[in-house]
């Protein structure tokens, strides 16, 4: 039985990330003193003395042209408390009811969805008058609390009781990072590379706020779905520009969570944009995902309005070629996130890069491929003197990584090393995703 739903809303300020991330017990909201952080729906997991249930932090609700991007953030958070079981909503206690306080409250009293009204920021005296003037949005009694500080969450807790108190059903859970769990997907790229839209195109609906204004997105966004029957988590993330072109600190924090969704997820999407090619910072993005150890699709974005479509993915796989010298065989995939054509595709080569990352060759396997490898291409003998080789052996999955034994290993050349790891790929079909490969001796004890 799916989680009972929470939703918070309010308008830009008021606290509502802080009191997501309370909820859900870690910092993944972006927080920040200045209105209007959120834009997209984040959703989590929430503990709240016992109570659980599916949180939703959403933007602030602001009274704007339904064209201009506060007006489609707004249109987000209707959803949210419409699909929700009930809605927590934020004032600051501090300054009171505002005008578009009281606004938000005369929608919110037409909506079916039951809601709490909570006066946030109330830890001091001086905000009780605020608590009081909340009285006459007509919603009730507020809660009380300071999501900052952790006061009033007892009060919270009995005010969402009645709403969210399900009886609990024994169902097996699913294990997380398994092969058979959901496959962990996040889509990278530059800003405006079209990532929003694409993950619209794959649910079926307007789920992230997207438009021509570049840099929309700002928090890292999970989204569980299925595609063919089997589950997917997306994530969607912010445009990752060069380093020294972030000088705000939320787009620096928004980089941030976008790098910590790359270490979370197993296949990584770098979206590219046919109508710009393949630039150096792609090129950023990818060694770095690489270098996590994830598995890397490369999907060219806009297909459907590219000029010299065949020389332009000629030029691009060349380029990947030379620049990420460490792994060759990439997939680069054509999709159009506006028509959906290459999706089916994408994710299809997802879950095989999937497989092949997580793959565990059997020992006897490993070590007939080894000494096979070795005898054909004997080591170098530097100065005369023979490098052994004596065996090999998988130390984990995701990604492969493997240990080789044997003696004067750190006089192995790095094109040696390259010439098992390549070898490796081809012939235990390993593929195009990152290995690790580790060369130890045993340590001499005549050795002072």
């Amino acid at each position: 039985m799916p989680l009972p739903t929470v939703a918070i809303v309010g308008r830009p300020n008021v606290g509502k990330s802080t009191l997501f991330n309370r909820l859900v017990g870690k910092k993944l909201a972006l927080v920040d003193d200045r209105p209007g952080v959120t834009r997209d729906r984040r959703e989590g997991d929430a503990h709240l003395l016992g109570l659980e249930f599916r949180v939703i932090d959403t933007a602030g609700y602001e009274d704007e042209d339904p064209q201009s991007l506060p007006g489609r953030m707004r249109k987000q958070t209707e959803a949210a408390v419409a699909e929700a079981d009930v809605a927590l909503f934020l004032i600051d206690a501090r300054e009171g009811v505002s005008p578009l306080d009281a606004e938000i409250a005369r929608w919110l009293r037409s909506s079916k969805t039951p809601i709490v009204l909570v006066a946030n920021k109330a830890e001091s005296r001086a905000s009780q008058p605020g608590v009081l003037d909340a009285y006459r949005l007509g919603l009730g009694d507020p809660v009380a609390m300071s999501a900052e500080h952790g006061e009033g969450v007892a009060d919270l807790f009995e005010s969402l009781r009645p709403h969210v108190e399900r009886e609990e059903l024994d169902e097996p859970e699913e294990e997380e990072g398994e092969e058979g769990g959901p496959l962990k997907i996040a889509i990278v790229g530059r800003p405006n590379a079209g990532k929003s839209t694409l993950v619209n195109r794959m649910l079926g609906e307007e789920r992230m706020i997207t438009g021509p204004e570049a840099g929309i997105t700002r928090d890292s966004i999970a989204l569980d779905w299925e595609w063919q029957g089997r589950k997917v988590r997306l994530v969607d993330t912010a445009g990752m520009r060069k380093r020294a072109k972030v000088t705000d600190k939320l787009e620096w924090l928004s980089t941030a969570d976008a790098k910590k969704s790359i270490d979370l997820a197993e296949v990584v999407v770098l979206l590219l944009d046919a109508t710009r090619g393949l630039e150096v910072q792609d090129l950023r993005i990818a060694s770095s995902v690489i270098d996590e150890g994830r598995a890397l699709i490369i999907a060219i974005n806009k297909w459907d309005v590219a000029d010299n479509a065949s020389s332009l993915f000629n030029g691009i796989k060349a380029a990947l070629e030379e620049g990420l010298a460490q792994i060759k065989g990439i997939p680069v995939l054509t999709v159009s996130a506006k028509t959906g054509k290459g999706i089916d595709q994408l994710l299809s080569a997802a879950f095989e890069l999937r497989e092949q990352w997580s793959r565990r060759v059997s020992t006897g396997a490993l070590n007939r491929w080894f000494e096979a490898a070795v005898d054909a291409n004997p080591p170098p003998a530097p100065g005369g003197k023979r490098i052994k080789l004596r065996y090999i052996t998988q130390v984990k999955t995701r990604p492969p990584t493997f240990v080789v034994f044997g003696t004067r290993t750190t006089e192995l050349p790095e094109s040696y090393r390259r010439y098992l790891v390549n070898s490796m790929r081809r012939d235990l079909g390993l593929g195009p995703v990152p290995v690790r490969f580790t060369l130890r001796s045993p340590k001499n004890p005549f050795d002072r």
